[in-house]
Protein backbone atom coordinates (compact mmCIF):
# COMPACT_ATOMS: atom_id res chain seq x y z
CA UNK A 1 0.00 0.00 0.00
CA UNK A 2 1.29 3.65 -0.83
CA UNK A 3 3.54 4.61 2.23
CA UNK A 4 4.35 8.60 3.53
CA UNK A 5 8.36 9.55 3.49
CA UNK A 6 10.55 12.42 4.42
CA UNK A 7 14.32 12.56 2.97
CA UNK A 8 16.29 15.35 4.61
CA UNK A 9 19.38 16.10 3.51
CA UNK A 10 22.46 18.73 3.98
CA UNK A 11 25.40 19.77 1.85
CA UNK A 12 27.71 22.39 1.97
CA UNK A 13 28.96 23.65 -1.02
CA UNK A 14 31.77 25.87 -1.97
CA UNK A 15 29.62 28.30 -3.83
CA UNK A 16 27.65 31.60 -3.09
CA UNK A 17 23.63 31.49 -2.05
CA UNK A 18 23.18 33.33 -5.67
CA UNK A 19 25.78 30.26 -7.74
CA UNK A 20 23.66 27.91 -5.80
CA UNK A 21 20.19 29.01 -6.69
CA UNK A 22 21.23 29.63 -10.26
CA UNK A 23 22.22 25.68 -10.02
CA UNK A 24 19.39 24.24 -8.51
CA UNK A 25 16.30 26.73 -9.52
CA UNK A 26 16.87 27.10 -13.40
CA UNK A 27 16.76 24.20 -16.33
CA UNK A 28 20.34 24.71 -17.58
CA UNK A 29 21.25 24.59 -14.04
CA UNK A 30 19.26 21.84 -13.09
CA UNK A 31 21.02 19.96 -16.23
CA UNK A 32 24.35 20.30 -15.13
CA UNK A 33 24.10 18.06 -12.31
CA UNK A 34 20.65 16.38 -11.75
CA UNK A 35 18.71 13.87 -13.67
CA UNK A 36 16.64 14.30 -17.30
CA UNK A 37 16.52 17.27 -18.60
CA UNK A 38 14.30 20.03 -17.05
CA UNK A 39 12.86 23.47 -17.68
CA UNK A 40 11.54 25.52 -14.73
CA UNK A 41 9.16 28.87 -14.89
CA UNK A 42 10.66 31.74 -12.69
CA UNK A 43 7.82 32.18 -10.42
CA UNK A 44 5.29 30.84 -7.65
CA UNK A 45 2.80 28.63 -9.23
CA UNK A 46 5.06 28.34 -12.43
CA UNK A 47 5.58 24.89 -13.71
CA UNK A 48 8.22 22.40 -14.23
CA UNK A 49 9.01 19.67 -16.30
CA UNK A 50 11.44 17.14 -16.11
CA UNK A 51 12.10 14.79 -19.42
CA UNK A 52 13.31 11.84 -19.92
CA UNK A 53 12.73 11.08 -23.71
CA UNK A 54 10.28 13.28 -24.52
CA UNK A 55 7.52 12.57 -22.05
CA UNK A 56 7.83 15.11 -19.01
CA UNK A 57 7.45 14.71 -15.32
CA UNK A 58 4.98 17.91 -14.50
CA UNK A 59 5.35 19.68 -11.26
CA UNK A 60 4.40 23.24 -9.88
CA UNK A 61 6.37 25.90 -8.07
CA UNK A 62 5.32 25.79 -4.39
CA UNK A 63 7.75 28.40 -2.84
CA UNK A 64 9.91 31.28 -5.24
CA UNK A 65 12.32 32.89 -2.85
CA UNK A 66 15.65 33.40 -4.90
CA UNK A 67 18.64 32.92 -2.97
CA UNK A 68 16.99 31.43 -0.36
CA UNK A 69 14.10 28.29 -0.97
CA UNK A 70 12.88 26.92 -3.64
CA UNK A 71 10.35 23.74 -3.61
CA UNK A 72 7.57 22.19 -6.15
CA UNK A 73 5.16 19.53 -6.07
CA UNK A 74 4.81 17.02 -8.54
CA UNK A 75 0.98 16.06 -9.98
CA UNK A 76 -0.64 13.45 -8.39
CA UNK A 77 -0.21 9.69 -9.75
CA UNK A 78 -3.15 7.65 -10.52
CA UNK A 79 -2.55 5.49 -7.16
CA UNK A 80 -2.48 8.83 -4.93
CA UNK A 81 1.32 8.97 -4.84
CA UNK A 82 3.48 12.10 -5.27
CA UNK A 83 6.62 13.84 -4.46
CA UNK A 84 7.48 17.28 -3.22
CA UNK A 85 10.96 18.88 -2.79
CA UNK A 86 12.39 21.98 -0.98
CA UNK A 87 15.47 23.68 -1.19
CA UNK A 88 16.66 25.90 1.69
CA UNK A 89 19.67 28.24 0.69
CA UNK A 90 21.86 29.75 4.17
CA UNK A 91 24.89 31.61 3.25
CA UNK A 92 28.04 31.08 5.10
CA UNK A 93 31.54 32.80 5.52
CA UNK A 94 34.19 32.72 2.87
CA UNK A 95 31.54 32.50 0.26
CA UNK A 96 30.39 28.76 1.09
CA UNK A 97 26.81 27.77 1.28
CA UNK A 98 24.67 25.24 3.24
CA UNK A 99 21.77 23.83 1.32
CA UNK A 100 19.35 21.76 3.24
CA UNK A 101 17.34 19.45 0.97
CA UNK A 102 13.72 18.31 1.69
CA UNK A 103 11.95 15.25 -0.12
CA UNK A 104 8.89 13.92 0.92
CA UNK A 105 5.31 12.25 -0.57
CA UNK A 106 3.59 9.22 -0.78
CA UNK A 107 5.77 6.59 -2.62
CA UNK A 108 4.01 3.46 -4.44
CA UNK A 109 3.23 -0.37 -2.93
CA UNK A 110 7.31 -0.82 -3.16
CA UNK A 111 8.03 1.95 -1.17
CA UNK A 112 11.05 0.55 0.83
CA UNK A 113 12.86 -0.07 -2.17
CA UNK A 114 12.30 3.06 -3.83
CA UNK A 115 12.82 4.93 -0.41
CA UNK A 116 16.38 3.23 -0.35
CA UNK A 117 17.13 3.75 -3.60
CA UNK A 118 16.38 7.47 -2.86
CA UNK A 119 17.79 7.84 -0.17
CA UNK A 120 21.46 6.72 -1.73
CA UNK A 121 20.86 8.74 -5.28
CA UNK A 122 20.73 11.78 -3.66
CA UNK A 123 24.15 11.18 -1.86
CA UNK A 124 24.93 10.70 -5.18
CA UNK A 125 23.17 13.81 -7.10
CA UNK A 126 24.44 16.13 -3.87
CA UNK A 127 27.98 15.14 -4.56
CA UNK A 128 27.53 15.86 -7.89
CA UNK A 129 26.29 18.94 -7.41
CA UNK A 130 29.46 20.03 -5.44
CA UNK A 131 31.61 18.85 -8.37
CA UNK A 132 29.76 21.00 -11.00
CA UNK A 133 30.00 24.01 -9.05
CA UNK A 134 33.64 23.77 -7.65
CA UNK A 135 34.79 22.41 -11.53
CA UNK A 136 32.29 23.63 -14.20
CA UNK A 137 30.19 26.11 -12.29
CA UNK A 138 28.80 28.56 -14.85
CA UNK A 139 28.88 26.25 -17.60
CA UNK A 140 25.89 24.48 -19.02
CA UNK A 141 26.24 20.89 -19.97
CA UNK A 142 24.66 18.38 -22.62
CA UNK A 143 22.22 15.52 -20.71
CA UNK A 144 23.13 12.16 -21.64
CA UNK A 145 20.65 9.80 -20.32
CA UNK A 146 19.88 6.17 -21.23
CA UNK A 147 18.92 2.65 -19.36
CA UNK A 148 18.83 -1.04 -19.81
CA UNK A 149 16.13 -2.53 -17.94
CA UNK A 150 17.32 -6.23 -16.27
CA UNK A 151 20.52 -6.05 -17.01
CA UNK A 152 22.33 -9.24 -17.10
CA UNK A 153 19.18 -11.45 -17.34
CA UNK A 154 19.66 -12.74 -13.94
CA UNK A 155 22.56 -14.91 -15.20
CA UNK A 156 25.31 -12.39 -14.71
CA UNK A 157 25.13 -9.23 -11.96
CA UNK A 158 24.50 -6.53 -13.35
CA UNK A 159 27.21 -4.30 -11.89
CA UNK A 160 29.61 -7.07 -13.83
CA UNK A 161 28.05 -6.61 -16.62
CA UNK A 162 28.75 -2.96 -16.53
CA UNK A 163 32.29 -2.95 -15.44
CA UNK A 164 33.09 -5.30 -18.32
CA UNK A 165 31.43 -3.42 -20.98
CA UNK A 166 33.26 0.16 -19.61
CA UNK A 167 36.64 -1.88 -19.40
CA UNK A 168 37.22 -2.22 -16.01
CA UNK A 169 39.24 -4.70 -14.92
CA UNK A 170 38.75 -4.55 -10.60
CA UNK A 171 36.79 -2.34 -8.13
CA UNK A 172 36.94 1.41 -8.59
CA UNK A 173 37.71 3.30 -5.37
CA UNK A 174 37.43 6.99 -5.01
CA UNK A 175 40.13 9.34 -6.26
CA UNK A 176 41.49 6.54 -8.35
CA UNK A 177 42.51 7.64 -12.07
CA UNK A 178 40.54 5.40 -14.15
CA UNK A 179 40.67 5.42 -17.99
CA UNK A 180 36.78 3.79 -19.33
CA UNK A 181 36.53 2.09 -22.98
CA UNK A 182 32.92 1.82 -24.07
CA UNK A 183 32.89 0.05 -27.32
CA UNK A 184 31.98 2.67 -30.10
CA UNK A 185 32.17 5.60 -28.33
CA UNK A 186 35.80 7.79 -26.94
CA UNK A 187 37.58 6.22 -24.56
CA UNK A 188 36.93 8.49 -21.22
CA UNK A 189 39.79 9.11 -18.96
CA UNK A 190 39.52 10.69 -15.77
CA UNK A 191 39.29 10.57 -11.37
CA UNK A 192 36.95 8.76 -9.79
CA UNK A 193 35.56 11.29 -7.95
CA UNK A 194 32.57 8.86 -6.37
CA UNK A 195 32.30 5.35 -6.27
CA UNK A 196 29.86 3.23 -3.57
CA UNK A 197 27.77 0.15 -3.93
CA UNK A 198 25.98 -0.14 -7.46
CA UNK A 199 27.38 4.25 -8.22
CA UNK A 200 30.24 5.11 -10.08
CA UNK A 201 30.64 8.79 -10.90
CA UNK A 202 33.99 10.19 -13.05
CA UNK A 203 34.96 13.77 -13.62
CA UNK A 204 36.97 14.48 -16.68
CA UNK A 205 38.12 17.62 -18.13
CA UNK A 206 35.16 18.12 -19.86
CA UNK A 207 32.40 16.05 -18.13
CA UNK A 208 30.58 14.36 -14.93
CA UNK A 209 29.80 10.89 -16.09
CA UNK A 210 27.63 8.55 -13.74
CA UNK A 211 26.61 5.09 -13.83
CA UNK A 212 24.00 3.42 -11.73
CA UNK A 213 22.32 0.50 -10.96
CA UNK A 214 18.99 1.30 -10.23
CA UNK A 215 16.00 -1.33 -9.27
CA UNK A 216 15.08 -4.61 -11.47
CA UNK A 217 18.96 -4.55 -12.42
CA UNK A 218 18.33 -1.47 -14.48
CA UNK A 219 21.45 -0.07 -15.45
CA UNK A 220 21.37 3.72 -15.76
CA UNK A 221 23.74 6.58 -17.24
CA UNK A 222 23.24 9.76 -16.48
CA UNK A 223 26.33 11.84 -18.04
CA UNK A 224 26.73 15.93 -18.19
CA UNK A 225 29.16 17.07 -20.84
CA UNK A 226 30.32 20.36 -21.14
CA UNK A 227 32.52 20.56 -24.49
CA UNK A 228 29.71 20.87 -26.88
CA UNK A 229 28.69 17.54 -27.90
CA UNK A 230 25.28 16.93 -29.61
CA UNK A 231 23.18 15.84 -27.15
CA UNK A 232 20.57 13.54 -29.27
CA UNK A 233 23.54 11.52 -30.94
CA UNK A 234 25.53 11.32 -28.34
CA UNK A 235 22.68 9.84 -26.39
CA UNK A 236 21.80 7.75 -28.81
CA UNK A 237 25.27 6.33 -29.17
CA UNK A 238 24.85 5.80 -25.26
CA UNK A 239 21.89 4.39 -25.63
CA UNK A 240 23.37 1.94 -28.04
CA UNK A 241 26.30 1.24 -25.86
CA UNK A 242 23.67 0.26 -23.41
CA UNK A 243 21.96 -2.30 -25.56
CA UNK A 244 24.79 -4.13 -26.83
CA UNK A 245 25.55 -4.82 -22.90
CA UNK A 246 24.38 -8.37 -22.39
CA UNK A 247 25.71 -9.64 -26.06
Amino acid sequence: MPHEFELRKQVTLEATPEQVWEAIATGPGIDSWFMGRNEIEPRLGGATRQYFGDIPAAATVTAWEPAKRFAFRSDDNPDGSFMAFEYLIEGREQGSTVLRLVHSGILGDDWETEYDALNRGWDMYLHTLGQYLTHFRGRSAAVVFGALPQAGGGIEPAWDVLERGLGLTGPVAKGDRVRLTPEGLPPIEGVADYAAPDFLGVRTEDGLYRFIRGGHDTLVIGHHIFSGVDPKETEQAWQGWLAKLPA
